[in-house]
């Protein structure tokens, strides 16, 4: 049987974590003084935070002030996480355990640092059911550029094509279409309209199975 392997974003598809992105601006925004950031979907844009601070929020362009407000915002975030915890994607965790009954193995491809990624899965207690992951610190290019995803599919030892790629964002769609890589459009931040380019599109990880992925490659 062919190996194939799953790629998943992390916020908007195994957590839930737009209202914490949000607050977590706007706190920043505050304590920097600012006015409350008015980009649209700010909490899941599936974008680097040098994009978001400096091309959207326009708040500056030096680098070494763009990494203070950077680690600064990630910190809030984590706060609080810490203080109230956070909830998975509706099926993500019973899908990815199917996954790993399955044999196939799977990867986060994430815009998050990885400091966010692990307190998620400390708080869900999602340990051991991936078997990579590719956060901030590892690419030098932002989504929509591939590298998050072409780097997950080598760490999983798979060519990209063939791997799924489930996001949330239209950010991540083209970063994986780019790299030759299908898409299941996740549709917990977005209507369909919204998230275009993708094979197929879930409301729930219960609509989809470990066969699913296989139907989808082929």
């Amino acid at each position: 049987m062919k190996h194939i392997g799953a790629i998943f974003d992390w916020d908007g598809v195994v957590v839930d974590s737009a209202r914490l992105h949000v607050e977590s601006w706007r706190q920043l925004a505050d304590e920097e003084g600012h006015p409350p950031p008015a980009v649209p979907g700010l909490g899941g844009l599936g974008l680097k935070n040098e994009i978001v601070i400096g091309k959207l929020l326009g708040w500056t362009q030096d680098p070494a002030e763009m990494r203070r407000l950077m680690h600064r915002k990630e910190i809030l975030f984590r706060e609080r996480l810490a203080r109230g915890g956070i909830e998975a994607i509706p099926g993500v965790v019973a899908f990815l355990r199917q996954l790993k009954a399955a044999g196939i193995p799977a990867a986060i491809g994430s815009s998050a640092p990885r400091a966010n990624v692990v307190a998620c899965i400390e708080s869900l207690g999602l340990h051991g059911l991936f078997a990579a992951s590719v956060t901030a610190e590892d690419v030098a290019h932002g989504k929509p550029d591939p590298e998050v995803f072409l780097k997950c599919a080598a760490a999983l030892g798979l060519p990209p094509g063939d791997c799924v790629v489930f996001e949330d964002a239209p950010a991540g769609v083209e970063a994986a279409r780019a790299g030759g890589i299908k898409v299941i459009g996740v549709l917990s931040t977005r209507t369909l309209e919204q998230l275009p380019g993708a094979v197929r599109y879930i409301h729930s990880f219960a609509e989809i199975s470990p066969a699913t992925l296989r139907e989808v490659l082929g």
